[in-house]
């Protein structure tokens, strides 16, 4: 009867995983944290829905790691699935397309960029996913924080949901995770004042800002504020970081959680 209470009672309150927490210290369960049998536990407990945090890595100017998509991602699809409440977040993907190998092209002319082709991407989410729903979840949720890649997204969750009609399993995109970290950004700091030759498209003051909210750990304070400002040779596109800051970021940040909740939330309750 102990062992019965102990049970009923993990699953009311439902199991969260000893792991690093984001700044704001609100983080949703990571799949990689758990046993298997903690995984099939939280899965018969309604927790269907699972978060695949797409990064990349790839060169962001003399400012910014490497690995700058896959540690904001990582955090970002933390805050969304525990604002989501039954959502389970796994593993960062951190290979995919950034421009040809040989000659190099796109950010591959960058040292530390790693770059996989467009198919072995696509069939690299599609066997994830297909793994995922093998196990029990319901929604696979693809989350890309990169641009070059959004088009293999949502092919990807156009095969799988022809593949998968009447399943009652189904991929998602949520455009308004990327929309909100770069269009729907630019306008925001638009709107406080910032000028577009500041806020770039690459490593210029809106990525900026969103690392130093994020993962300030990742920015590399001191050439940050170069001046002047470091250009396309050094991997910096159409921006100016130097009037980045957290607090601006933040914005950004708070817009691509509370707009993906709700997309997901509209899609998922239609259904």
């Amino acid at each position: 009867m102990r062992g019965l209470a102990f049970l009923l009672l993990f699953l009311c309150l439902g199991w969260q995983p000893a792991q690093a927490a984001p700044t704001d210290g609100v983080t949703g369960p990571a799949l990689e944290d758990m046993t298997w049998t903690e995984l099939r536990e939280q899965i018969r407990a309604g927790r269907t829905t699972v978060l695949i945090p797409i990064g990349g890595t790839e060169q962001s100017g003399p400012a910014l790691t490497l690995g700058k998509h896959n540690v904001r991602v990582r955090i970002l699809a933390g805050r969304i699935a525990a604002g989501l409440g039954d959502a389970i977040v796994a593993p960062v993907l951190p290979y995919v397309p950034e421009g040809a190998i040989a000659p190099p092209t796109s950010h591959m002319r960058f040292p530390g960029t790693i770059s996989i082709p467009d198919a072995t991407f696509e069939a690299l989410l599609e066997a994830a996913a297909a793994s995922l729903r093998v196990h029990g979840f319901r929604n696979v949720v693809l989350l890309g924080d990169h641009g070059g890649y959004q088009a293999d997204l949502r092919r990807v969750a156009e095969r799988l949901n022809r593949a998968w009609k009447g399943s009652g399993a189904q991929v998602l995109v949520p455009t308004e995770y990327y929309d909100s970290s770069s269009a729907g950004f630019a306008a925001t700091l638009r709107e406080h004042g910032l000028r577009d030759n500041e806020i770039g498209t690459h490593a210029g003051l809106a990525d900026s800002s969103l690392q130093l909210a994020l993962a300030p750990e990742s920015v590399r304070a001191e050439r940050l504020r170069l001046s002047p400002p470091p250009g396309a040779a050094d991997g910096v596109y159409g921006g100016d970081p130097r009037r980045a800051s957290a607090e601006l970021g933040r914005l950004g940040a708070d817009a691509i959680v509370t707009n993906t909740i709700a997309a997901l939330r509209r899609t998922i309750g239609a259904r």
